[in-house]
């Protein structure tokens, strides 16, 4: 019943955004930080917590080591978009979604076919030299040994996302912002929404079809039209199927 709720209000509107969380990538096998089995939860090696080696206090002080981590457990090239990536970026082809807004840096929207994506927290596939701005991939990133440095001045590259203490863009906030705002339906999935400012962007949608997908219960399931316990990409594959059979 959920499934079919969600097909119609799918099917009635023009102006969906989506606003995701790691849980969309998690069927790509890229680890998420707050699960039983995430980042956070993992040990790992370095003796600090995962927000802390991805500060930027510790980028500033300690390049090695937060490096070491970052291409270990960030850059994940490997990965591939799963069924609620391509459902998306089906949606927009057909002219339902305008957005995705995504806390995710992994790219993979982009790699299924969507257009407007907002990155909340940037990507690991845009990197750039600290002094002169150069441009380097996220295969330029790993490729080089330890602290990666530019080819044309020696500079420092850093990847072009959002770490701990760091502000968001504000071009990309503020289309983000715009989006949801003026939004018919908003989206939501894969995503526990206790990571802010993202989360807040949920309070700014002034719509009456807010849906929320996620395998957990959020602080959001109360205000929304329709919640679905479920993984994010078993929901959209199976309302894609409806939507192309009726």
């Amino acid at each position: 019943m959920a499934y079919e709720k969600l097909t119609d209000i799918i099917r009635e509107s023009n102006n969906i955004v989506f606003l995701g969380g790691a849980g969309v990538s998690t069927e790509s096998n890229i680890p998420d930080f707050r699960s039983a089995d995430g980042l956070y939860a993992a040990k790992n090696e370095y003796g600090y917590p995962p927000e802390v080696l991805i500060s930027r206090t510790f980028f500033d002080r300690n390049k090695e080591v937060f490096f070491d981590y970052y291409k270990k457990n960030l850059i994940c090239l490997d990965a591939k978009p799963n069924p609620a990536h391509y459902a998306l970026a089906e949606l927009e082809e057909m002219g339902k979604l305008k957005a995705v807004v995504t806390q995710n840096i992994d790219g993979l929207h982009q790699l299924a076919g969507s257009k407007k994506v907002y990155e909340l927290h940037g990507s690991v596939h845009r990197n750039y030299c600290m002094k002169c701005h150069s441009f380097y991939s996220a295969e330029d990133i790993t490729a080089m040994e330890g602290v990666p440095h530019c080819s044309k001045c020696g500079g420092v590259i850093k990847p072009d996302v959002v770490l701990y203490e760091e502000g968001l863009d504000d071009a990309t906030w503020n289309g983000a912002y715009s989006a949801i705002r003026s939004a018919d339906v908003l989206i939501v999935g894969g995503t526990s929404l206790v990571v802010y400012p993202a989360a807040g962007l949920v309070s700014i949608y002034r719509g009456d079809k807010l849906v929320l997908i996620n395998k957990s219960a959020t602080s959001y399931d109360t205000q929304a039209s329709l919640v679905i316990n479920d993984k994010i990409g078993v929901v959209l594959s199976e309302v894609m199927k409806q939507l192309k059979n009726k």
